[in-house]
């Protein structure tokens, strides 16, 4: 039997190619003679630069850079293509995992230091980005973004607004005079499956605001603030509406690039898949595994799980999902994958549960291999 994993990575748990690993021992556990093929996946946030980087035969570049708080970090980003085409991560410069939980603030939070990574990125020489904004701690609008690559984000008196998503308010025009002029001789995709509007209650604030720490009235404030971030793009002449599909990613950085940037947004989850070699893999595959940390409502409105179910019934092979946890309506997961399941065992909290979570991980995965036996044995 040929099997494929290709999960996400279970955020602030376990990377991509950590949970491959882990499902591949506890399935070897129960059958020593299947044959594993291992393709670890993301959607656009944190790990996609790493999974394309690796996939393609890339290699990577270390910059140091502001972080979401304002404090120095390292990150890195990819080069593939012989150099010509970089793979970047917002999530890497500006992402929620670099935030502690009790320090999360969206209207303090800064994408800066993605705009840093992309000028490290333009420096190398590459002519195409593929950028994936998944994973942000911010709500800015990319207005720190876009200040590090030369635009000026300014008040009504001519001074710059400062950083975060407090500075939203304060915004009365945008000028693009001093913008890095490399960004007209290359290419962005935005590799993102978030298809959320700018504003509005389905917009960036009152979506992905609370998990970014955002308070009932943060999110009216934030919402209000990218409204007329929104018209200051408009009276520029930078934009026509900020009511695209994907404008509303990573706190308004999907409009921040597509109006300031001309990036095109693609499908995280296809791009990834298609440059690990996923669809190669699955040919003669009898079985895919994939899975995530937290699988709830948003899966089937196409995160990469879903899409993986999707694309591997296309070419006629079961999936089953193994999860973190199960959330939302659990029945409807029975219309994306032929097998779901939970690896939590009873534990009581996130905590606990990421404490365990390796070994329930590969009791999951050894757990399916030995119904798949039964039921094998229940067909002869």
């Amino acid at each position: 039997m040929k099997i494929v994993i290709a999960p996400d990575s279970f955020k602030g748990n376990m990377s991509a190619p950590e949970v491959c690993a882990v499902i591949e021992e506890g399935f070897l556990r129960a059958d020593k003679d299947v044959l594993v093929h291992k393709v670890p996946l993301a959607d656009g946030g944190e790990g996609t630069a790493r999974a394309v980087t690796e996939a393609a035969g890339g290699c990577f570049v270390k910059v140091r850079l502001t972080g979401p708080l304002g404090g120095a970090l390292d990150a890195e980003f990819g080069l593939i293509d012989g150099g010509r085409t970089a793979v970047l991560d917002l999530a890497s410069a500006s992402g929620i995992e670099l935030v502690p939980r009790n320090r999360l603030d969206p209207l303090k939070a800064t994408t800066y230091g993605t705009g840093e990574l992309i000028a490290a990125a333009l420096n190398t020489g590459a002519k195409e980005l593929i950028i994936g904004i998944g994973g942000s701690a911010t709500n800015d609008g990319g207005i720190g973004m876009i200040s590090a690559l030369g635009f000026k984000v300014l008040d009504k008196n001519g001074r710059e607004v400062g950083q975060g998503g407090e500075a939203l308010a304060g915004i009365a025009k945008v000028d693009a005079s001093g913008a890095d002029r490399r960004l007209k001789e290359v290419s962005i995709k935005v590799a993102c499956d978030v298809t959320n509007p700018l504003l509005g209650p389905n917009g960036a604030s009152a979506v992905f605001g609370p998990q970014k720490g955002a308070t009932p009235d943060m999110v009216k404030t934030l919402d209000a603030g990218l409204a007329g971030l929104g018209d200051a793009w408009i009276r520029a002449g930078l934009a026509k509406d900020v009511e695209q599909a994907g404008d509303g990613a990573a706190g308004g950085v999907g409009a921040a690039l597509r109006i300031c940037l001309g990036a095109k947004m693609e499908s995280g989850a296809m791009l990834v898949m298609k440059y690990a070699g996923f669809f190669d893999h699955i040919r003669d595959a009898d079985l895919v595994i994939t899975g995530e940390g937290m699988t709830d409502g948003q899966t089937s409105g196409g995160k990469l799980c879903s899409v993986v179910a999707r694309e591997s019934h296309k070419a006629g092979v079961p999936v089953a999902l193994i999860s973190g946890a199960l959330g939302g309506d659990a029945p409807k997961l029975s219309g994306s994958f032929d097998y779901a399941v939970s690896i939590a065992c009873g534990q009581i909290g996130l905590d606990a549960m990421i404490r365990d979570s390796k070994r329930d991980l590969a009791f999951a995965a050894e757990n399916l291999a030995r119904a798949i036996s039964i039921g094998r044995k229940i067909h002869a």
